[in-house]
């Protein structure tokens, strides 16, 4: 952060109190309550003009985006109110932000061949990975509770992962023979800690925002709140506001279905809760996807 541009900031606003809250100064003056954060690669203006344009008008005010190095946001406060009914409020603006965005582009195979690589690298790798682990904790003679715990689901973790290359075929399958691909601006930094409800809706945070598939927003917010919420109700809501395709929520289950990297630091107990960490998130994905697919086969 730009310590001169801070300095003149202060000066200008003399602030009765400054609070520092992860990467942002908050200052509060008699004229009001600003939010001092660092600019990064994007330039906010031009992205809160193009959203603007597109009738969506749910962040928070750019004050001054003049100064070296800061920009200055009025401050927006956020309303206490039940985990599960935020997350619908926030689902709901983010299905406008992609609907109201939302445009088509014409694309070679060659963009659809780069997905399906990227994603089928990563299948592979936690493919490998976990049949390593199994390997090794298989040849000791007393487990531990972790390794045990491990042994005796490898199977749910490989099935997800095999759930996922099947699905991954079958959707490469359908999209070679398609020409657009859909494209809109995605915040791609979706947590509920982005969003504030006061006076109006907010989402916080435009600085890893970018044009790209509304499936990667969804895939980052699911890994991050998976555990706290139901998923289930949130994704058929942001459906509601916001229709995909078939190849698009195909890839998303594709996707999430990919189980989290076991990790085999720490203590005992520890790696016992990164195996459990894994499990639930196998199962509850599992629960997410299951009624999809058993209307397919009605």
């Amino acid at each position: 952060m730009n310590l001169r541009s801070l300095e003149v900031l202060k000066d200008l606003y003399r602030p009765t109190k400054v609070t520092m809250l992860k990467d942002v100064q908050i200052l509060e003056s008699t004229s009001g309550t600003f939010v001092i954060k660092e600019k990064k690669e994007k330039n906010i203006r031009e992205i809160y003009d193009y959203l603007s344009s597109r009738n969506f008008s749910y962040f928070p005010p750019l004050i001054d985006d003049s100064r070296d190095g800061v920009n200055v946001y009025s401050y927006v406060s956020d309303f206490k109110m039940p985990k599960e009914q935020k997350a619908m409020d926030f689902i709901k603006i983010v299905g406008l932000l992609h609907q109201k965005t939302t445009y088509y582009k014409d694309v070679s195979s060659d963009e659809y061949k780069k997905i399906y690589e990227d994603v089928s690298s990563q299948i592979e790798y936690l493919t490998y990975f976990y049949e390593q682990i199994y390997g090794e904790y298989f040849k000791v003679v007393f487990p531990s509770p972790s390794e045990n715990l491990l042994l005796t689901n490898i199977s749910k973790i490989l099935a997800s992962l095999n759930f996922s290359r099947n699905e991954l075929e079958d959707w490469y399958k359908k999209v070679t023979i398609l020409n657009r691909y859909r494209v809109c601006q995605i915040h791609n930094n979706l947590c509920l800690e982005h969003y504030h409800k006061s006076d109006g809706d907010y989402l916080l945070s435009w600085d890893k925002s970018c044009k790209d598939s509304p499936v990667k927003d969804l895939v980052e917010f699911y890994k991050c709140s998976y555990f706290d919420l139901n998923f289930e109700v949130i994704f058929n809501e942001y459906l509601r506001v916001c229709p995909w395709s078939e190849e698009e929520k195909q890839l998303f289950f594709i996707v999430i279905s990919l189980p989290p990297k076991f990790l085999e630091k720490g203590s005992e107990f520890q790696k016992v809760n990164h195996v459990r960490n894994v499990l639930d998130y196998v199962y509850k994905t599992e629960h997410l996807i299951r009624p999809y697919y058993s209307k397919q086969e009605k």
